[in-house]
């Protein structure tokens, strides 16, 4: 059995960087914050963190439990996602909230094909701030197929090395098929961007980190030196160019590409030296925090934020942002204390690897 205690460096600080993000593009800075930046981040942490915990269940057990993962993944994801849902769907019906609901479009957000209803339908018919939600489906059907996947790897007796090269491989055919619908079929950019089949390499590039050179599991490879100074720089500057360069072409092509690889070069470092000057503030005790509730925070911003709009939009932007986000940590903190927290009691159950929180 794997110990119970296992825990990553700085990743809660990164999960509060990605938020902020995410909060900051949608409380009105999307003009200079980069949104989708902090979604794509969310993507490669949830494939580097659930692939690492499966991979530690097999190498500790020479099997993984399917039934188990499922259950857990359903006791983390689930009771925060539903409460959110069902509590903006009565507010919206109650007329607290803006908008109207109706029963397709709440459907796809609960079934978990929103993304695919709201490029066909809009997003009408559904809360307000709930559009996140599509991102979720994103990753409800990754996980749908991965584990299959990665058991099946495993089970052939794959290194390592060549399990990273299937998952970089098919990154390079989700690229291959985002060209061929942007420069063969003319896709536009909400079909790129928010569809599962365009979308799940930006997962694949976590997942890929995860199996080999793995910061946290596998003995360290290149020296401080390359990485302070050399990849983590390139890191950003190729996450800075994927930013700067606004061809649509290429930010629907292959700016997903190059911000997997920018993240990887990245990720690693803070890892690796989280007591590091620049890294050390993703260690606070704070910062941690926040990085604990930001699955919760992703749930509950947008609605938050939209609503403070309509009800005081004669203040300032300034004020209205940093109200969504007090309340927004203030209902986080109430869903971590009284849905997830149980939860992961119940979770527990399901699992002997760790306590981490995919």
């Amino acid at each position: 059995m794997t110990s119970s205690k296992f825990y990553i460096p700085s990743l809660d600080g990164i999960r509060t960087v990605s938020f902020l993000i995410v909060f900051l593009s949608h409380a009105g800075m999307g003009y200079i914050v980069p949104g989708g930046l902090g979604v794509t981040t969310f993507f490669f942490l949830s494939g580097y963190l659930i692939t690492t915990l499966l991979r530690r269940e097999y190498e500790q057990n020479q099997v993984i439990n399917i039934k188990y993962f499922y259950l857990r993944r359903v006791v983390r994801i689930l009771p925060g996602f539903y409460a959110v849902l069902f509590v903006g769907a009565i507010l919206t019906l109650l007329g607290v909230l803006q908008g109207e609901i109706r029963l397709p479009g709440f459907l796809s957000q609960a079934l978990h094909y929103y993304n695919y209803y709201e490029f066909f339908n809009g997003t009408t018919g559904v809360a307000v701030g709930t559009d996140v939600y599509w991102s979720l489906a994103v990753e409800e059907h990754f996980y749908l197929i991965f584990p299959f996947l990665y058991i099946l790897l495993m089970k052939m007796h794959l290194k390592p090395k060549q399990q990273m090269l299937i998952f970089w491989g098919l990154c390079i055919l989700f690229l291959l098929w985002r060209c061929v619908l942007v420069f063969g079929m003319g896709a536009v950019e909400q079909r790129i961007y928010h569809l599962s089949d365009t979308r799940m390499d930006s997962i694949l590039f976590g997942c890929a980190l995860a199996v080999y050179g793995n910061p946290v599991l596998d003995a360290p490879y290149g020296s401080e030196r390359l990485w302070k100074y050399f990849l983590l720089p390139l890191g950003i500057t190729l996450i800075l160019l994927s930013l700067l360069f606004r061809y649509p072409e290429l930010e629907n092509t292959v700016r997903f590409t190059v911000q997997g690889i920018g993240i990887h070069l990245c990720f690693v470092p803070a890892i690796r030296f989280p007591d590091w000057l620049i890294f050390k503030p993703l260690n606070w005790k704070w910062v941690r925090f926040v990085g604990l509730l930001s699955y919760s925070l992703y749930l509950v911003h947008d609605t938050t934020i939209k609503g403070i709009h309509f009800y005081f939009n004669q203040m300032p932007m300034v004020v209205q942002g940093l109200a969504s986000l007090m309340i927004s940590l203030i209902l986080a903190y109430a869903i971590y204390r009284y849905i997830e927290l149980p939860c992961t009691k119940l979770r527990k159950r399901f699992s002997s690897s760790s306590n981490l929180t995919p």
